[in-house]
């Protein structure tokens, strides 16, 4: 294996939109910068269980869901004002059962379809410029501070019908702004702190209504340990509060402040075949969101 291939996964972020919140989401690596010209396709399975719905805002209680989640993607590593950059496209479908409890009346759902396509484009500002695989030989070598922005868009492409309460798609506009710092240390160690806000679009067609959703605010912190030159693991951490909605003009009680631990691990295959496995776990929740998930992805370089 090339030495510069153990950097591929960083930018396969596997979002999973189609099964938890937008703002749950845990991506390790997702600054560590890669050879310019670098292509990779991607599939992935996740599945939830738990108190997860398609969108943590609902006002469904008691909720009892097993979701499957299946995503392909691809990314590309470029140069833009001779900066390491990046754009990654992910297109999820999903399938499960959901239960719970709304205005006091049993609702049970069995959804299945497209979920909301997104994209990202991110860009490294300090400490990565845009390299060949050389250069990026040298980088490993004697690694820097790396700071970091993203801007990510999700669209309302997902399955939507305007009178079903629960939905694979949240018919809304999402975008996401971050700022991303990466700090190697001790050889084999990378510490990560990423900070981002979601704006989210108003829903025009909810059960007859609008509904609408304030900011969400999202920490995520990753401690990286580099097993060898092909492996690594990871311990993470998000923390994410915002999201008060406005159903019909009237304000709702489901601000959220919720707190997820995970952990990650990469292994190259060949060369060109890498898989990357991850847990997650609710440990602090104060509206939804309450659920475990795992997710396997499978990783192509051309």
């Amino acid at each position: 294996m090339r030495p510069w291939t153990q950097a591929l996964p960083a930018f396969a972020v596997f979002a999973m939109l189609a099964v938890p919140a937008v703002a749950q989401e845990l991506s390790p690596r997702a600054y560590w910068p890669a050879p310019r010209g670098t292509q990779l396709a991607f599939v992935g399975y996740a599945y939830a269980w738990g108190d997860v719905v398609t969108d943590a805002a609902l006002p469904v209680v008691g909720v009892d869901s097993r979701l499957n989640a299946g995503v392909i993607g691809s990314l590309r590593t470029l140069s833009l004002w001779g900066r390491t950059s990046n754009i990654l496209v992910e297109v999820p479908y999903s399938w499960g059962t959901t239960e719970g409890t709304v205005a006091g009346q049993p609702v049970s759902r069995n959804i299945s379809g497209l979920g909301d396509m997104s994209a990202t484009l991110s860009l490294n500002l300090l400490g990565a410029p845009s390299m060949t695989p050389v250069e990026f030989q040298e980088f490993r070598r004697n690694p820097h501070p790396i700071l970091g922005a993203s801007l990510k868009l999700v669209a309302p492409t997902g399955e939507y019908e305007k009178d079903k309460l629960l939905n694979v798609g949240a018919n809304r506009w999402a975008v996401k702004a971050e700022l991303g710092y990466a700090h190697p240390f001790a050889t084999r160690w990378i510490l990560e702190l990423e900070l981002g806000a979601w704006y989210i679009g108003d829903n025009d067609e909810f059960l007859g209504t609008t509904r609408e959703q304030a900011p969400i605010v999202a920490f995520e912190s990753h401690l990286i340990r580099k097993i060898e030159s092909r492996i690594w693991v990871s311990l993470d951490f998000n923390h994410y509060a915002g999201g008060r909605t406005t159903v019909g003009g009237e304000s709702r009680t489901d601000l959220q402040r919720n707190t997820r631990l995970g952990a990650t691990m990469f292994y190259p295959l060949t060369r060109r075949h890498f898989i990357r496995a991850s847990y997650s776990t609710s440990v602090i929740t104060e509206s939804g969101g309450d659920f475990d998930m795992l997710l396997l992805t499978y990783l192509l370089r051309f």
